[in-house]
């Protein structure tokens, strides 16, 4: 069973260094917050695989909040690109 959860921690880095290109390249505006979603996304899933890993159920109200305030500075990031009216550049 420690092999299962060693190659699901292993993919979620490997997730979490993918999803780092979008943030360091960083083309337009939209997608370095997709980047930031996508990395806050991996870090909540981490967070529960590593509730079930070690059976505290504290890491599992972590990400819960975690995914909660995720999804508010996904509202804040459109709300901001909607009244800021954000044009792509060809």
């Amino acid at each position: 069973m420690g092999y299962v959860y060693l190659a699901t921690f292993v993919m979620l880095g490997l997730a979490l260094v993918v999803a780092q290109v979008p943030l360091i390249r960083g083309d337009t505006l939209p997608g370095r917050v997709l980047g930031l979603e996508m990395t806050a996304l991996l870090i909540i899933a981490a967070m529960g695989t590593e509730a079930i890993v070690t059976r505290i159920p504290a890491y599992l109200d972590i990400a819960i909040v975690m995914a909660l305030m995720n999804f508010l500075v996904a509202v804040g990031f459109a709300r901001y690109l909607e009244y800021a009216g954000f044009r792509e550049e060809d």
